[in-house]
């Protein structure tokens, strides 16, 4: 546990099939949010936690992704020739944000298997899990927060939400009980994967954010496949369960389900806002829209 967390896992190896067909040729994880593709914005909260390296895990169709993170030569070049001094300093700290490395998930086994494909990179160390559908707007960083729960609870932490109503059926749910010491923090037991409104064990739902202690590669590849064939990550937490702490962490922030294209409009609406260059200007227009 006195491990420090320096790498995060992008599992980034989905077909994307909710934005058809604007993904048929374009990773889902490329899709822009106002200026940025999706998946800059979990990179940038994993490198303002003091994450230090970033696995994506791939699939086929995803080297736009891996190029956009990469150094671009002949942008960078033309930039620099034309003086466009600003454009060339967005391109190149889009390309040294963190070291990199990429994995690729040859068959879409669920997502236990894609974080078990980070093993050997990962190591023997704690890490994060930062699904890219999920962008969440927090200040300090949604990870950083876990982080710190993590350090001081030493135990895995999965980032949750309240959801109070039949909604809760859409998400993994925990177990368990609220902490006495500090009522964001979740004292798990157990977790059900999309129960029932009426059957759910409460109202703490699992998001796309994990800080998870290296065992979990050990409970993932004992864990049976389920239907398909997938190897699910929550099977692989119940069963660490059985050997370390896991706490659910209520962040502070908004989590936006940028894999859906309801949560995609009401991100790009809500951080369109927030930009100084032209959030204003954007308000006054939606107050003229006749809605």
């Amino acid at each position: 546990m006195s491990k420090r967390v320096r790498t995060a896992v992008f599992p980034a190896g989905g077909l994307g099939t909710r934005f058809l067909p604007a993904t048929k040729v374009i990773p889902k994880e490329m899709l822009a949010l106002v200026d940025k593709p999706i998946i800059q914005y979990g990179v940038e909260e994993a490198v303002a936690s003091g994450i230090e390296h970033i696995i994506f895990i791939t699939g086929r169709g995803k080297s736009a992704m891996e190029d956009h993170f990469d150094v671009s030569y002949e942008l960078d070049a033309t930039l620099e020739k034309k003086g466009k001094k600003e454009l060339l300093e967005l391109s190149r700290k889009i390309s040294s944000l963190a070291r990199v490395s990429y994995v690729r998930q040859k068959a879409p086994l669920g997502l236990g298997h894609a974080v078990l494909c980070a093993k050997e990179l990962v190591g023997d160390e704690p890490f994060a899990v930062l699904l890219p559908d999920d962008v969440i707007d927090a200040e300090p960083p949604c990870i950083k927060q876990m982080i710190d729960v993590y350090e001081e609870r030493e135990g895995s932490v999965l980032a949750t939400m309240t959801i109070d109503g039949p909604d809760i059926s859409a998400y993994g749910v925990l177990a368990g009980a609220p902490d006495a010491a500090n009522p964001r923090i979740y004292n798990c037991t157990g977790m059900v994967e999309k129960p029932k409104f009426e059957n759910a064990p409460s109202k703490q739902a699992i998001v796309g954010r994990y800080v998870l202690t290296p065992r979990v590669f050990e409970m993932l590849e004992k864990t049976t496949p389920g239907a398909g064939g997938e190897i699910q990550l929550t099977d692989g937490i119940l069963a660490l369960l059985q050997h370390e702490k896991v706490f659910g962490y209520t962040f502070e922030g908004k989590r936006f389900d940028a894999g859906d294209k309801f949560g995609m409009l009401q991100a790009t609406v809500e951080f369109a806002l927030k930009r100084p260059e032209f959030g204003e200007k954007f308000r006054e227009y939606l107050k003229g829209l006749p809605l």
